[in-house]
């Protein structure tokens, strides 16, 4: 099979440089061309369009910053879908909507093509040390195809939540949401610790040492007592943009988020406050 990878991030970089690793032929793509250096130094083939790229795969993946931007490389002429091979497969790392993920079905199918949903979850640093969590949901037949390429790409685990296109975006904004809240969590905590006189980072050791003895208290405890917020590993914007779908599909489903709703308006007011480039668990400077 011939892959591609669209969308060179923080993130997707070191996931392409993995697949890179077991199909040396990979073709690549991003809008900043800069960005693809590192790949093609390492042997991989730099297309200078979507629809080149798209054209000459059996399967694509993406991972694009948010929704409107994968239904722009998605969709129209020199998208994926009408550019795609018949039977070739989109593979979606975004975090987006899960309507946004069932209307990218919809058009794939018109193509005779697949589209599967399979966001992720880890940060740069578990994508080298291969250790991320995917989240898919589609066709058996082509989750069955698709899995072995997931093990090339980092994964420690892969995680199906059935055959309805957009079920893994929903697992995926659950799952950031309670990141989201781990964080309101621990800067709540650590700024109580501080202020009532005694040493919250002796708190915060004895407290992943015990009951929060897990990667998420852990890493980004040591992010917040030591307000390490650049340079950003996944910027302070995105944790608004998927604050902003969490609430969009919390309305739509008429789900009572009130902590969720507080997370969106300290993340709005910390980004119109300059901080969107810095990384998302800077949360911690709305707890003043």
């Amino acid at each position: 099979m011939q892959i591609g990878f669209i969308g060179l991030g923080n993130l997707g970089t070191p996931i392409a440089e993995n697949l890179l690793e077991h199909h040396k032929d990979l073709m690549v793509y991003n809008r900043t061309r800069s960005k693809t250096k590192p790949l093609e130094e390492k042997g991989a083939a730099v297309c200078k369009s979507i629809k080149e790229l798209a054209s000459a795969c059996d399967v694509v993946f993406t991972i694009v910053s948010n929704d409107a931007a994968i239904e722009e490389i998605t969709n129209g002429e020199d998208g994926i879908a009408k550019n795609l091979k018949e039977d070739g497969i989109h593979v979606s790392m975004s975090t987006i909507l899960p309507a946004t993920s069932e209307a990218l079905f919809k058009i794939h199918q018109q193509y005779k093509n697949h589209y599967i949903a399979c966001p992720v979850a880890g940060r740069p640093e578990a994508a080298k040390d291969k250790k991320l969590n995917f989240m898919i949901s589609g066709d058996d037949k082509i989750i069955s195809i698709i899995k072995p390429l997931l093990n090339d790409a980092g994964a420690i685990n892969v995680w199906e939540y059935g055959k309805e296109p957009g079920n893994a975006n929903v697992a995926k904004l659950c799952t950031n949401y309670m990141i989201q809240a781990a964080l309101q969590a621990m800067s709540e905590g650590i700024s109580l610790a501080q202020k009532s006189g005694i040493d919250e980072r002796q708190w915060m050791q004895m407290i992943t040492s015990t009951l929060f003895n897990c990667g998420i208290y852990i890493n980004y405890g040591r992010l917040v007592l030591e307000k390490a917020f650049l340079p950003a590993a996944f910027s302070l914007e995105l944790g608004l943009k998927d604050a902003a779908l969490i609430k969009k599909q919390a309305d739509k489903t008429g789900t009572a988020m009130p902590l969720g709703n507080l997370i969106k308006q300290e993340y709005q007011q910390l980004f119109d406050e300059g901080y969107k480039d810095h990384d998302w668990s800077a949360l911690a400077l709305s707890i003043k």
